[in-house]
C-alpha cells in the first residue's frame, strides 16, 4: 500500500513539466500549446509496457475504470455479474449503476474468489464474472478461466489493490479479457485519484475509451469539436497532473514491490511458528505483491482482542477488520435488498463461509520504509498478544 510512501521529487518534476510546456492541464486538445508533453499519454504508455498488454487507458479512479470496462463488455440492464462477497463496494456500485444485477460468490482461504461456488451462482442471465485478487494476492485463475469458457462468458479482473501481482508468470489484471486498476491514496502507486484499465482487444479498448469521454473516438481525420462519435458516454477523463504524478510512480513499481515483498516475508517469519493462526492460502506465492499479511484466529473473539491490543500499541490494519463493512457483501443492507433475491435477507448469512473466515481474519499492512527496529517491533508485539490468547 506504499505510493505515498514516495511521494517526491520525481513526481514535483513531472508535474513542473507540464506548467513548464503551456500549463495545459487536459489531457486533449490544446495542442500547439503543449509543446509535446501529454503525460496521461506517457504514463498509458508506460503502463502498457510494464505490464506487457497492447492497450491501457487512464480514467479518473478504479471505479469508473470498471464502470467503463463493463459497459465496453456489453453488460447491460438485467444482465448478471458475477464478482466475489470479499471486494471493496466499488465492484458492485459499477454493476449496479449500469442497471445489471449483482451476483456473489463465497471467498475460500485465499479469500478470494471460491471457483467451486461459482460454478453454483452462473445461470442463463450471467454475462461477466469478476474475479477480484484481494490485497496483493492472486485468484485462483486457471480454474476460474476454465469456468468462464466453458459457459462462454467475459472476464474482467478486478485488479485495483493487486498492481504488480501476477498469476503463473502473468501479470494480474492481463489474463481475463481487461482488467482495471487503481491509484487512489493507498494503492501501490498513486496519483491521489485515479484508474487504469487494460485490455489486449482493441475494439474492447476503443469502447471503454469513447464512454469515458463523452462517446469521443479521437478520430485523427477531424478536428475534436468535429469529433466523431457511435455512442454516448460520459466523462471520466483524467487530468494532466495526475498524469504527471503515475509517469513518476510506475518508475517506482519494482522498488516499491521488491521492498513490500521483502518486508512481508520477515514478519511472517516472525509469527509462521505460533500454532493458534494459519495464514491466508497463496495460490502462487511468487505472484503476491505483498500488500498485506493476512492470518486467521481461531474464533471471531480472539481476532477482536487480538485487534484490540493490537491498535492499543499503536499498530493498525488494512481493511480486515476496520473497514469490513465497505468490502463484504454481507454488510452491504444500504443496496442490495432492491435485489429480490436480497430482500428481507440478513446478508451476514447468505454467505456464511466467507463471513466466517472475513471474522476470524486479520490484516497488517505491509509498509517498505519499515526500518528493522519497527519491523521488529511489529513481530515481538504481535507474538506477545498472540501469546497471551
Amino acid at each position: 500500500m506504499p505510493g505515498y510512501e514516495f511521494i517526491g521529487k520525481e513526481e514535483q518534476s513531472s508535474v513542473n513539466e507540464v506548467f513548464d510546456n503551456g500549463g495545459i492541464l487536459t489531457r486533449y486538445g490544446f495542442d500547439t500549446k503543449r509543446n509535446g508533453v501529454y503525460k496521461v499519454n506517457e504514463f498509458e504508455k508506460l503502463f502498457a509496457e510494464r505490464l506487457s498488454v497492447s492497450y491501457a487507458h487512464a480514467v479518473t479512479s478504479g471505479t469508473t475504470a470498471l464502470l467503463c470496462a463493463l459497459k465496453a463488455l456489453g453488460v447491460k440492464a438485467g444482465d448478471e455479474v458475477v464478482t466475489q462477497s470479499f471486494t471493496f463496494v466499488a465492484t458492485a456500485e459499477a454493476i449496479i449503476t449500469l442497471g445489471a444485477v449483482p451476483i456473489f460468490t463465497e471467498v475460500n482461504e485465499t479469500l478470494n474468489m471460491d471457483p467451486d461456488d461459482l460454478k453454483k451462482r452462473i445461470t442463463k442471465k450471467t454475462r461477466v464474472v469478476i474475479p477480484v485478487p484481494m490485497l496483493g494476492v492472486p485468484c485462483q485463475m486457471d480454474e476460474i478461466m476454465a469456468i468462464a469458457k466453458k459457459h462462454r462468458l467475459l472476464i474482467l479482473e478486478d485488479a485495483c489493490e493487486s498492481l504488480g501481482g501476477s498469476y503463473q508468470g502473468k501479470a494480474l489484471g492481463t489474463i481475463g479479457d481487461m482488467g482495471v486498476f487503481s491509484f487512489d491514496i493507498g494503492k501501490i502507486i498513486t496519483t491521489g485519484e485515479g484508474g487504469m484499465i487494460v485490455t489486449n482487444k482493441k475494439e474492447f479498448y476503443r469502447k471503454a475509451q469513447e464512454y469515458s469521454d463523452h462517446g469521443h473516438q479521437n478520430n485523427p481525420k477531424v478536428s475534436r469539436a468535429k469529433d466523431t462519435r457511435r455512442a454516448s458516454g460520459l466523462n471520466f477523463r483524467l487530468g494532466e497532473l495526475q498524469g504527471a504524478v503515475g509517469v513518476a510512480q510506475i518508475k517506482k513499481l519494482d522498488y516499491i514491490l521488491k521492498g513490500q515483498r521483502e518486508n512481508k516475508k520477515i514478519i511472517k517469519d516472525g509469527l509462521k511458528d505460533i500454532k493458534s493462526i494459519t495464514f491466508r492460502e497463496i495460490p502462487d506465492v511468487k505472484g503476491d505483491a505483498g500488500d498485506t499479511l493476512i492470518f486467521f484466529l481461531e474464533t471471531k473473539k480472539k481476532a477482536d482482542a487480538f485487534v484490540k491490543l493490537w491498535n492499543k500499541e499503536g499498530f493498525g490494519t488494512k481493511n480486515i477488520p476496520d473497514a469490513i463493512s465497505w468490502h463484504f457483501a454481507g454488510t452491504w443492507k444500504h443496496m442490495l435488498p432492491q435485489f429480490p433475491m436480497y430482500k428481507g435477507k440478513n446478508l451476514m448469512n447468505v454467505w456464511k463461509r466467507s463471513a466466517n473466515l472475513l471474522s476470524r481474519a486479520v490484516a497488517l499492512p505491509i509498509l517498505v520504509n519499515m526500518d528493522q527496529k519497527q519491523i521488529d517491533r511489529a513481530i515481538n508485539t504481535a507474538r506477545g498478544i498472540l501469546k497471551t490468547l
